[in-house]
């Protein structure tokens, strides 16, 4: 799968990663001014569950259920 990340700054240098389908917009729900581009059309292979690089955990499960991926902050 393709993805494109965004990522918004928390605090102390600290940033959260949002992962949409390639070309999609950012849904409804997590639209938010700050999200900045990180990175397009990231290839990742289907079976990814973890994208350790965003501290994104549970990929597809994520992405099955809202339709994006967003950081896990509580394990930064």
């Amino acid at each position: 799968m393709r993805l494109d990340i965004y990522r918004r700054a928390e605090h102390n240098g600290i940033f959260s990663y949002l992962a949409v389908p390639e070309g999609k917009p950012i849904p409804q729900e997590a639209i938010n001014t700050d999200w900045l581009p990180a990175e397009q059309s990231l290839e990742v292979d289907d079976d990814v569950q973890v994208l350790p690089h965003y501290h994104i955990d549970s990929l597809t499960q994520q992405m099955g259920s809202k339709g994006y991926a967003i950081t896990a902050l509580k394990d930064m």
